[in-house]
């Protein structure tokens, strides 16, 4: 175990407390409970997070998959819960700071401007004819005025539909036609790279195609940073705890984007189970995820961690604009507790020698955190080693939209070994499967849920035969089949080996992409790697590997035989790459997910949608390459 918590940090922990209130020995004794008894878990643990009803509930778990249903009878209110309660004790105290993408100076919102400010934004919709219910699409980057939209439109008892700002027209389009959108709220531009992005001349082209649409709000950030000080505090509509208040698209890479429906009890209950047990948060704590409000993410963060009272910060920028130590300077000025990235970003940042992250001691920093992907365990050691200065534990957690949360989480009580998820997320029956349904201890199985999460998507949107079918065919209607390949050691840790529809089948034989791609960032030379299964006449399948140098002058026949012969040595010369290309870049999403699908597609010439496509000169660069 390369990671071993301290005594003194345990006692202090939320997760203890926990263990102690539930009269349990110890945290396995905990966590069987828990996955035995999922309603006694959570009734137990929403006592402990405060977690406050408008109008209590009768009864808390009343039906389970596929098809559960949380907190019945019973109203919510999500900014009672994370706004206006901190405003009596913590009216004052810093609710967020925000980084613009060129560096100036941060600015600071109390919870009071918090409530102010999304007050005034409830005051717009209602105003403008909004009704409870209504669907609010925040077409925005990481913003203060998307945190005050975010809150302003639940405030009004409306429904949040989060679009990334950098989004093109169709994609755009496309969610808001889905979602039959009533209000828009939007700003003029964003930054990125001290570039101008325009983000409202974008809307406009489209808006004569979303008759839906009945109004556009738009909030410019010189205008609305001036702040409405003055403007009234109004009470927050409280809506039934299975109402639904935030709809949440995935990427729409393997077809046309599906929205994934999620409930006001559930948003709430779930990210404030992960961010009070998971990781620790009190409200003295910095939390930060480099993230986007249009990525899950996003709103996970804002909705666990402003529960508690602590500061989220946000960033409207890259992590490596003007430079790869952007993010540590943060870390270190704004004195983050939490920090959490996605590996793929890890990658891009651990090619720098930065002298000013080996000078940082990062005192504040307790916790890292990952998400998205596998990790590679070189990128993993950095990230633990340079950042986390070998004493912060990595709570490497995996879930997924339509989840709104985890199914494997480590917990700051575990000892952990590089790349590992810990085990089942607390209070979820998780386990692993063989390709017949047969539970297995060890080894690589199918990733499945067997009990109900409150955060789990009441389905997609218009089609729920199409949920059924892509969670509960496989298996059986009681196990949610969640499409991830899992491996559990000798020692009961869990690891993520990608997405099984990812793997790659060659002459018969399943292999995943993330062990191609693992071998190849073994040399020091590879930035990072994607590798993607191409049909073959004789094998069925074969792989190419698309291969991003650090120094891309090395690109050679001789440096693609070095990293043939890595593969052959790891693979075995059956199971080696058909092809080994290199590329200027690969296709990633805003939170820095490599797009294997599209790049596929692309290899195939065949028709591709490239609006989850953060880096688009990368579709170029992988044409090129093919």
């Amino acid at each position: 175990m390369i990671y071993q918590p301290k005594a003194s940090w345990i006692a202090k922990s939320h997760i203890q407390n926990l263990i102690e209130i539930s009269a349990c020995k110890n945290y396995k004794e905990l966590a069987q409970k828990a996955e035995e008894n999922t309603e006694w878990f959570w009734k137990v643990a929403l006592k402990d997070m405060g977690l406050k009803f408008s109008s209590p509930y009768k009864r808390l778990l009343p039906a389970g998959l596929p098809w559960p249903k949380w907190a019945e009878g019973g109203e919510i209110s999500i900014v009672e819960n994370c706004v206006d309660r901190h405003l009596q004790l913590r009216a004052n105290k810093t609710a967020l700071i925000f980084e613009a993408d060129s560096e100036s100076s941060a600015i600071h919102w109390s919870f009071e401007d918090l409530a102010r400010e999304s007050s005034y934004v409830c005051g717009l919709l209602q105003e403008a004819g909004g009704l409870p219910g209504d669907r609010v699409a925040l077409l925005m980057p990481m913003s203060l005025e998307m945190v005050a939209s975010f809150f302003g439109t639940l405030r009004a008892g409306m429904s949040i539909v989060p679009i990334f700002s950098g989004y093109g027209e169709e994609a755009i389009k496309a969610r808001i036609q889905d979602a039959k959108i009533r209000f828009v709220i939007t700003q003029d531009k964003t930054y990125r790279r001290s570039k101008e992005v325009p983000v409202y001349q974008t809307l406009e082209k489209i808006l004569p195609d979303c008759p839906s649409v009945k109004k556009v709000f738009q909030l410019n950030r010189n205008e609305f940073h001036k702040g409405h000080k003055d403007f009234p505090l109004l009470g927050s509509v409280s809506r039934p705890a299975e109402a639904e208040c935030l709809l949440l698209y995935t990427s729409g890479t393997t077809g046309k984007p599906k929205a994934c429906v999620h409930t006001n009890f559930g948003v709430l209950a779930t990210p404030g189970k992960e961010h009070r047990y998971s990781f620790d948060v009190h409200s003295s704590d910095v939390f930060f995820w480099y993230t986007d409000i249009g990525w899950m993410m996003g709103p996970w963060e804002l909705l666990g961690a402003l529960q508690y009272g602590a500061t989220v910060l946000l960033y409207e920028g890259v992590p490596d604009y003007p430079d790869t130590d952007r993010l540590w300077r943060m870390l270190e000025n704004h004195k983050v507790t939490q920090f959490g990235i996605s590996p793929t970003a890890i990658r891009v940042l651990k090619k720098s020698d930065s002298n000013f992250l080996k000078s940082q001691n990062f005192s504040n920093l307790r916790i890292l955190g990952s998400t998205g992907e596998p990790w590679d365990e070189e990128s993993w050691l950095w990230f633990f080693e340079k950042v986390g200065k070998s004493r912060c534990p990595i709570i490497n957690i995996s879930g997924g939209t339509e989840i709104m949360g985890c199914l494997l989480s480590p917990t700051p009580l575990d000892a952990l070994k590089p790349c590992s998820l810990g085990g089942p997320a607390l209070g979820v029956k998780t386990q692993a499967w063989d390709e017949s349904g047969k539970l297995i201890s060890s080894g690589l199985g199918h990733l499945v849920c067997l009990s109900p999460l409150p955060s789990m998507t009441k389905g997609f949107l218009h089609d729920p035969d199409k949920y059924l079918h892509t969670y509960f065919d496989r298996f059986g209607e009681n196990v949610w089949y969640h499409g991830d390949w899992a491996f559990i050691d000798e020692d009961g840790l869990w690891y993520l080996k990608g997405r099984s529809d990812d793997t790659i089948k060659v002459a018969g034989k399943r292999v995943g992409p993330n062990e191609y791609e693992s071998a190849l960032m073994e040399d020091l030379d590879v930035a990072e790697s994607a590798a993607v299964g191409i049909p073959h006449e004789i094998k069925g399948e074969c792989v190419y590997c698309f291969v991003v140098l650090k120094n891309p002058s090395l690109a050679s026949e001789e440096k693609k035989e070095s990293l043939q012969k890595r593969l052959q040595s790891k693979m075995g010369k059956a199971l080696s790459a058909e092809k080994i290309l290199f590329c200027a870049a690969l296709p990633k999403t805003r939170s820095g997910k490599i797009l294997r699908g599209l790049i596929r597609k692309v290899s195939l010439k065949e028709n591709y949608d490239s609006s989850a496509v953060e880096n688009l000169d990368s579709v170029k660069a992988i044409q090129e390459a093919s």
